[in-house]
């Protein structure tokens, strides 16, 4: 009789959509997505006799084929799950961004799926019984071995999402249901092996266990496994970190983003007393660079994708100037042209006179000569809608002075960014610029005391005066940790994706100015 086993995870986390070996910011070959996943997975199946293979969670959106594919193709069955269904996976978890394209882009998702969809925290608001999938799945292996798996997913979501896609859920505390689920499952099902799949991450350091973010209950991992008893081995991401370690004799893993890595976690079990228990546990993480893609996953894919390359090849508009970004730091200190454009689409579609903007990663690049659909997804990668908010002169200095803590000097007082938005996750999106305004950011000051000489119209902002601001929803809806903006006044929604207003905005004007208008002055 078998007397050890050895059990191998296989996971991902923050596909986001990529499928093609392609950067389609560029159209190069990129060592990214599942197409070569699909070939590691099919050649793992034949060395391990035991392989359970997961997704952590924002799997549906953050690519331009997955957009085109929503726009044009929505009616077909969704190809993230087509190739998922080839890969064989055993189960995913709800991600944020599983949300971004409406509740019907994702109930089709998941009932086109042949896994599972655990979902142990997202409820619906009445019922409270779980929308999308179960809380958990048992797995039994030929040897008699039993795994438990649990999905919870970060409950943030609502500080972020458009109200509309999230109508009728409720995201209960990840932690507390978490909690709960281990404790009734440990005593119920009795696994000989709990795997929890959480689509969130650490708020402290694993080895020191100092916070490394403001702990809001965004990520949640640390306080998971160190606070809750029966964990064997948790998956994580929603930070897109790559990392593997133990908290707490907990074997933890977050394999990156985008289908660059998967982590493997693998896991010994001995036969004691008549039952399994766990004697040892690693993960590791493993690079996509050298695998092929899988033939059959390209030829699957290979019409979608060539009428999104087609859609993405659009010459939309031009510039007239200089409108790209060659230092994204000195983009955010000195009002650049391209930040002023989108604080013009941002009024024109909205028509108030107050904007709020971000340049949204350190990649993007801004517009060339001639733009292409390609220019402006490559730039704006977020299926973002507009919002505009009744604001008073106190909420505006409230976010200035929050946006203001993105910088910091360092020993030879430069502006630098603060290292809070570097890690434990890049947060440059947090950084927001603002238009209709004039404002003086002094970096050198104290917190919360650095935006001075803030006018509208040339007038000092009255602290208790009501103002009509442009935003995108994430921001909104209080995302970012702009808790100022949460439960304000909606004047207008304008439910058009930022993509697509950039696009009407050339068609309208066709050629662009790269100008600014001077608004505001970062100093030391």
């Amino acid at each position: 009789m078998q007397r050890r086993v050895k059990v191998t995870i296989f996971c991902t986390s923050d596909i986001h959509g990529h499928v093609m070996p392609v950067n389609y910011g560029t159209k190069e070959k990129a060592h990214v997505g599942l197409a070569k996943y699909a070939t590691v997975v099919q050649k793992m199946r034949k060395k391990h006799e035991h392989l359970l293979v997961l997704d952590n969670g924002d799997l549906i959106q953050g690519t331009p084929l997955m957009s085109h594919y929503v726009k044009e193709y929505a009616h077909q069955k969704n190809p993230i799950i087509h190739i998922m269904n080839k890969i064989g996976i055993d189960a995913s978890v709800i991600g944020n961004h599983e949300f971004n394209f409406g509740k019907k882009v994702l109930s089709d998702a998941v009932e086109q799926s042949d896994f599972p969809w655990l979902s142990a925290n997202i409820a619906d608001a009445q019922t409270k019984e779980s929308v999308f999938g179960p809380p958990y799945m048992i797995k039994r292996l030929t040897n008699g071995v039993k795994i438990a798996i649990i999905g919870v997913t970060t409950h943030y979501i609502p500080y972020w999402e458009s109200p509309e896609h999230i109508q009728g859920l409720c995201f209960q505390d990840a932690y507390e249901t978490l909690q709960t689920v281990v404790a009734y499952v440990r005593e119920v099902e009795q696994p000989d092996l709990l795997i929890v799949s959480y689509h969130g991450g650490f708020e402290r350091d694993l080895q020191t266990g100092e916070p490394t973010e403001a702990l809001t209950g965004e990520n949640q991992a640390y306080q998971m496994c160190q606070q809750i008893e029966g964990v064997d081995v948790m998956l994580t991401g929603h930070q897109h970190r790559q990392l593997t370690g133990f908290v707490n004799n907990v074997c933890v893993v977050q394999p990156g983003s985008h289908g660059r890595l998967y982590g493997e976690i693998q896991v010994h079990l001995d036969k004691q007393n008549g039952g399994w228990s766990v004697i040892e546990k690693n993960a590791h993480l493993h690079s996509l660079k050298n695998i092929e893609p899988h033939p059959e996953v390209l030829n699957d894919m290979k019409d979608l994708e060539a009428s999104t390359q087609a859609w993405l090849d659009e010459v939309i508009g031009y510039i007239e100037g200089d409108m790209t970004i060659q230092d994204p730091l000195e983009a955010r200190i000195v009002k650049h042209p391209f930040i002023q454009l989108m604080q013009n689409i941002q009024m024109e579609a909205s028509g108030v006179d107050i904007s709020v903007t971000a340049l949204l990663n350190n990649d993007t690049i801004g517009f060339n000569t001639t733009v292409t659909m390609r220019d402006v997804v490559f730039n704006y990668m977020y299926p973002n809608t507009l919002v505009v908010l009744e604001l008073t002169g106190k909420d505006i200095k409230a976010a200035l002075e929050k946006s203001a803590e993105y910088f910091m000097l360092n020993d030879q007082h430069e502006i630098v960014v603060n290292r809070s938005y570097l890690y434990p996750k890049p947060q440059h999106y947090n950084y927001d610029m603002w238009e209709g305004i004039e404002y003086t950011i002094h970096v050198g000051r104290p917190l919360g005391s650095r935006i001075a000489d803030v006018t509208y119209h040339g007038k000092r902002l009255k602290p208790d005066g009501t103002y009509h601001v442009v935003l995108n929803n994430y921001r909104a809806s209080g995302g970012g940790n702009y808790d100022m903006f949460m439960n304000k006044r909606v004047i207008k929604v304008i439910p058009k994706d930022t993509v697509q207003l950039i696009r009407e905005y050339f068609a309208k004007h066709q050629t662009v100015q790269a100008d600014v208008t001077e608004n505001y002055v970062v100093k030391r």
